[in-house]
């Protein structure tokens, strides 16, 4: 039997760090506001008889194998993978053959890293008979991040893969909770109209990033501290203009959410970022932003309809790849082959 999955990745809209623990108890509640997008994660699993476990992605081209799940290594070459396999797979006395690949350019802060985690727990959570609820893969998922990048991690990038749509994203002390903000099918297609997402050209890694905004807010840093609470303020503003659909109030919190990031830590922003911006404003975009935690990767930029093929140009004129943009309207999906 081989089981096949698939999951979204995401573009965070506003409210992105609020995510990570201890921030959001600190600031007495978190929110964040994201959508998933049709840029997926794969997952193909093929069950073996004689216990054997290998482990490959296609994108990396890293490979790791063990005569059992309770020998694979997570500190080899793919320890993020091999945690999930190690949780899930523990006791079973089961061996399998894991592929695994992404439409994501490296380093794109889509969390591609988060989808994928989604994807492959829940393709072995159902594998496994399906002990485990949505909310406690996502609860999982985060504690066997942080165990293998060594600092917090949120959990805001779990629930687009997990749930699909527009959504904001609550963090408090008794736990986290979605809210879909968007559900009418118009209404999706006509944010979709006015969403660019591009390829800055320049890969990067969130965790250093992020890592430098908790130190800077737990330092007690004025102005991290203040852009965190404004970031929170924007992201409230921005659930409530989705809710509305006031797509114009929109793209202009997307770009005083962006003003307020680059202050958090140095390397959110660089020359090639702002060169790229720059070109797409003088076109008629209303905003751009940085997808996740900053420093390159994708970003969104916010147009009018009418002027989108015009921005999209000036962008590729100033290096940016664009990419299809298109909501995902569900989560991660599972299914058995033969």
């Amino acid at each position: 039997m081989e089981l096949v999955a698939k999951a979204p990745t995401r573009a965070d809209l506003a409210g992105g760090t609020l995510d990570i623990y201890p921030l959001y108890i600190f600031e007495d509640g978190g929110i964040t506001v994201n959508a998933a997008i049709e840029v997926f994660t794969y997952v193909r699993i093929r069950v073996r008889d004689d216990g054997f476990v290998t482990i490959s992605s296609e994108d990396t081209g890293d490979r790791m194998e063990a005569p059992s799940v309770e020998e694979l290594d997570p500190n080899g070459p793919l320890p993020l993978l091999a945690r999930i396999v190690r949780f899930y797979l523990r006791g079973k006395g089961m061996g399998i053959d894991l592929r695994t690949s992404s439409d994501a350019p490296p380093g794109s802060g889509l969390g591609g890293s988060s989808s994928l985690l989604i994807s492959l727990s829940s393709a072995l959570n159902h594998l496994t008979g399906g002990r485990y609820t949505p909310q406690e893969i996502i609860d999982i998922g985060a504690n066997l991040e942080a165990q293998t990048i060594r600092i917090p991690t949120g959990k805001q990038d779990y629930f687009p893969a997990m749930y699909g749509g527009v959504n904001a994203i609550w963090f408090d002390v008794d736990g986290s909770r979605i809210e879909p903000l968007i559900e009418d099918e118009d209404l999706l297609r006509d944010l979709e109209s006015r969403i660019i997402l591009s390829y800055t050209g320049i890969s990067r890694a969130s965790a250093k990033t992020n890592w430098r905004m908790v130190r800077n807010y737990i330092d007690g840093r004025e102005e991290t501290i203040r852009n965190m609470r404004m970031i929170k303020d924007l992201a409230l503003r921005m659930r409530d203009s989705l809710k509305r659909a006031d797509f114009d109030s929109f793209g202009h919190l997307v770009g005083e959410e962006w003003r307020c990031r680059r202050g958090l830590a140095r390397g959110v922003s660089n020359r090639r970022i702002e060169r790229i911006m720059a070109a797409a404003s003088s076109h008629g975009a209303i905003a751009s932003k940085i997808c996740g935690a900053g420093g390159g990767g994708c970003m969104i930029t916010v147009v009018p309809p009418d002027k989108r093929k015009e921005v999209e140009m000036a962008m590729e004129g100033a290096g940016a790849r664009i990419m299809d943009f298109r909501i995902a309207r569900s989560g991660v999906e599972v299914r058995e082959e033969g």
